[in-house]
């Protein structure tokens, strides 16, 4: 039992060293973060699935209409939603009856109408009936006008810089996908580009702001020079139309964004050069739960996704389990030394518990409390460091809370994270479904007043 303990130990310290030394300037590749910024410009189709998002649309809306990129346009994709969404689309963009033939290359539910917005010509509204988020997207593709597809959350919004970062990096015909930055919504400043504030958001927003900026600059940082980066994050996602197309499109699933990811690792996957990266310098800002309900239907969902992927992509992992750096990452670090480790750790501590003393096994768990918290302390430490690289920083009179926010996370969430991770590991196999995250209504664009 020792030696499994040990084992482990060296597995859980081992990845996230890695991502931790990976992630730095030193480890870029040749190529990464340059690119000549181009005078013509790519068509890009926006995608925004929509159900029930009468509280943020307007959010949305406003922000698409004040982008400065000139060839795009937006689908705001209504996935009969039993709320008011329809009804604000239409208040909001001034709709008329439109007409266009979709490719009629991917299945989804009947769409009802297809609107066009009178007082935005490039804002289109589709309405169907409800078939979930990825037959929205699917429908949404269907629709499209253009080569390169922009997968959004109704509560994303997008920097104006972040479609001229994609028009330029897309000019490599190799890149087929990529991430874009995602930023808490909660965080953002009048300086969107620079500055992210935790004065206006309770400790829930703060700590999932600590976590977002160590998964993207630093584990997806990490793994896209890996090229294994096995999430592109439904919040901001960047396609090539026909890659999506020759991956199938999306499935129906709890996780539409790891599904879509993998699916075209799997289409790639005997085309050399070909590659989805990821795009710090693409910034978008996306809500996050404000209460520990909302919050664990999410990171259910999440994890029931990861479960759902890993089943299903089962014969591509096993066929490139060594051969694609994917196939190791997802199932040697995320599902071996990341979820079945969370299981094994638990039931060694409880059974060791209960049979033997806690004497006999006091020095390793001092050992791995000091690890934790030391290990903890510099990724939180590495991943502000990180932020700061890519631009982005919090004011100086915010360091308490910063402080404050790292020791959280340290003593209370990773804990409450790993809980999440057990039971919706375990939750995947009784119930497939996934219960909608709240959205707060709460008007961003003057980033005035408390925010949560």
């Amino acid at each position: 039992m020792t030696i499994l303990l040990v084992i482990l130990f060296c597995l859980c310290i081992f990845f996230p060293s890695l991502h931790l030394l990976h992630c730095l300037p030193w480890f870029r590749d040749q190529d990464e973060g340059k690119r000549t910024r181009l005078e013509k410009k790519k068509g890009i189709s926006i995608l925004v699935p929509c159900y029930n998002e009468q509280d943020i649309v307007e959010t949305s809306i406003n922000s698409m209409k004040s982008l400065s990129y000139s060839e795009f346009e937006v689908i705001y994709v209504n996935d009969g939603s039993t709320d008011q969404t329809l009804s604000s689309l239409h208040q909001l963009l001034d709709l008329q009856p439109y007409s266009t033939s979709p490719l009629k290359k991917l299945s989804h539910k009947k769409v009802n109408s297809l609107y066009r917005s009178k007082l935005y010509p490039h804002i289109f509204v589709l309405d169907k009936e409800n078939g979930g988020k990825a037959d929205a997207l699917n429908a949404g593709i269907e629709f499209s006008n253009k080569d390169l597809i922009v997968t959004l959350d109704a509560d994303t919004i997008l920097t104006d810089e972040a479609l001229s970062v994609v028009n330029d990096t897309f000019e490599d015909k190799d890149i087929v996908a990529a991430g874009g930055m995602v930023h808490v919504l909660q965080t953002k400043t009048s300086k969107p580009l620079h500055y992210l504030s935790l004065l206006r958001t309770n400790m829930l927003v703060r700590v999932q702001t600590l976590d977002f900026l160590k998964a993207f600059y630093i584990n997806k940082v990490s793994l896209a020079r890996f090229r294994s980066l096995a999430v592109i994050s439904g919040a901001f996602g960047i396609f090539r139309k026909e890659a999506l197309l020759n991956a199938g499109g999306y499935r129906k699933t709890i996780g539409e964004d790891i599904d879509i990811t993998l699916s075209i690792h799997r289409y790639i996957s005997k085309q050399k050069n070909k590659k989805i990266i990821f795009l710090p310098e693409a910034v978008g800002y996306t809500e996050l739960p404000e209460t520990w309900k909302d919050l664990f239907k999410q990171r259910v969902r999440w994890q029931k996704a990861f479960i759902d992927c890993l089943f299903h992509f089962r014969s591509f992992f096993g066929k490139t389990l060594i051969s694609k750096a994917v196939s190791f990452f997802y199932v040697v670090e995320s599902f071996l030394a990341g979820t079945m480790a969370a299981y094994i750790t638990s039931f060694i501590v409880i059974i060791n518990a209960v049979i033997n003393p806690p004497s006999s096994y006091a020095f390793f768990i001092l050992f791995y409390a000091s690890y934790i918290f030391f290990f903890s302390l510099a990724y939180n430490l590495m991943a502000v460091r990180m932020g700061k690289y890519y631009g982005f920083t919090f004011y100086k009179k915010e360091k308490i809370y910063l402080l404050l926010t790292i020791f959280f996370d340290i003593f209370v969430y990773r804990f409450v994270t790993m809980y999440f991770v057990l039971y919706g590991s375990v939750a995947y196999f009784f119930n497939k479904d996934w219960n909608k995250v709240d959205r707060t209504g709460r008007n961003y664009q003057d980033n005035i007043g408390p925010a949560a």
